[in-house]
Parts: C-alpha cells; structure tokens; sequence
C-alpha cells in the first residue's frame, strides 16, 4: 500500500554558503542563489499538486552566530523579495503567506514589512508558504508553554491540542527535506515533526531539481507511515 501525494513539504535550506564558495564568491552570496531556488520551488508544488511548503530559511540561532554582514545581507535579500511578491500572482494563486519565528529579533522595518504581508495574504486559500525566519523549535514550544500560562490553563487542562493551537504553526509536514548532506534536525519543527518522513540530501540547496522533489515524493509513497503503531 502506498501514501498518498504529499499535501505540505518542509524544507531545510542546506547549503547555500558551501555552494557560493565553490563558485569562488562570498559565502553570503549563495543565498542569492538559494533565493531564486526557491521561486522555483513554488512552481515544482504547484506542477505537482503540494498545497503547503515550509522553509527554514534562519534559525534564531543564526542570528546569535553568523556574522553581521552576513546577517544584514540576509536582512536586505528578505526586504527585496517581499517587495517584488506581485501581488497579482499571489491573488491569482490564492498564496498565503505565513511567517513563523520570533519576529521581534528581526529589524523593526522587517518585522512590520512580514506583518503586512501576512495580514494581507491571510483570507487566500489555494496555497500556504510558511517561511520559518528567527525560528527555532525549542523556542518555538517554550513560547508556547509561556501563552499557555498567562492564559492561567490549568495543568488539568492542557492537551495536546491546546499546545498546537499556541505553536507558531499547527500544522504537520507529511516530508520534511535537508539538503547540504548533514543528517539532523537542527532544532527544526520539533513538535509537528513527530511523525514527518525526513529524507537527507547531499546535493547543496541551490542545486536543488524538480527531478529531486519528484524523487522524494516517490520514496515517501513507498514507505509505510506507522504514526506511533
């Protein structure tokens, strides 16, 4: 028995500094690169009937530790693709944009230039691209952990429902992908990855195909989901 198409694919934005410097650029350039690789992306999903894509594009941790100009060139690619969403697109394909993370570690202009995209994307239904920006998954249930008490919930009451409805999202990939050939987690969607298909990839993030996503796709359909059992 085989599973069905995935409905949401997660993925783990490997690779882009290794790739810029095989280029022989700085390492920051490759997340131009990765950049435009996932544009594409949102056309392989669409081509292959995927509803829902999370990335993990930087992690709360990245933010502690990656260099500033690292950082503020991050910053200034994340403000540019914002800008050049058409909104003729995204109304057109129904997109929702969902930001996940802390987005008060992120510049002030940034943070609001996220809000308004949210907000204004809220009511589309045809797709859903959650983009995971300051984003880590222990931060994410401890976030969680802190509504849950100013809400004064007893601990009698809490549920696992009443954890998801506190996460930055409820919702839980069918397949999560890393490329850039490490195999861990790396603090990603720790909750709703519980019962998630993870497939680990060599090639780097950029150099990410259609044929890739198709070959996972495939694999995730032979393999037998036991959800616990």
């Amino acid at each position: 028995m085989t599973n069905e198409n995935p409905q949401h694919i997660a993925i783990i934005l490997d690779g882009n500094r290794r790739f810029a410097k095989r280029l022989v650029l700085e390492p920051w350039k490759g997340h131009e690169y990765g950049r435009d690789k996932v544009r594409k992306m949102l056309n392989y999903a669409k081509e292959l009937g995927i509803k829902e894509l999370t990335f993990y594009a930087l992690s709360c941790e990245n933010i502690k530790s990656r260099p500033k100009n690292e950082l503020e060139f991050l910053y200034k690619l994340f403000r540019e693709t914002f800008k050049e969403i058409g909104k003729e697109e995204l109304v057109k394909n129904q997109i929702k944009i969902r930001f996940i993370g802390n987005l008060n570690l992120l510049p002030e202009d940034l943070k609001q230039q996220c809000i308004k995209l949210e907000e204004q994307t809220k009511n589309y239904k045809g797709y859903t691209v959650n983009l995971a920006i300051a984003y880590g998954g222990k931060q994410e249930i401890t976030e969680a952990v802190r509504k849950i008490l100013r809400n004064k919930i007893s601990s009698e009451q809490i549920t696992e429902e009443i954890i998801e409805n506190n996460l930055y999202m409820k919702d839980q990939p069918d397949l999560i992908i890393r490329t850039g050939g490490e195999k861990r987690t790396s603090n990603f969607l720790s909750w709703q990855s519980a019962y998630s298909e993870w497939f680990f990839l060599d090639k780097f993030w950029p150099e990410f195909e259609k044929e890739d996503l198709i070959n996972c796709i495939e694999e995730f359909k032979q393999r037998k989901r036991r959800f616990g059992a």
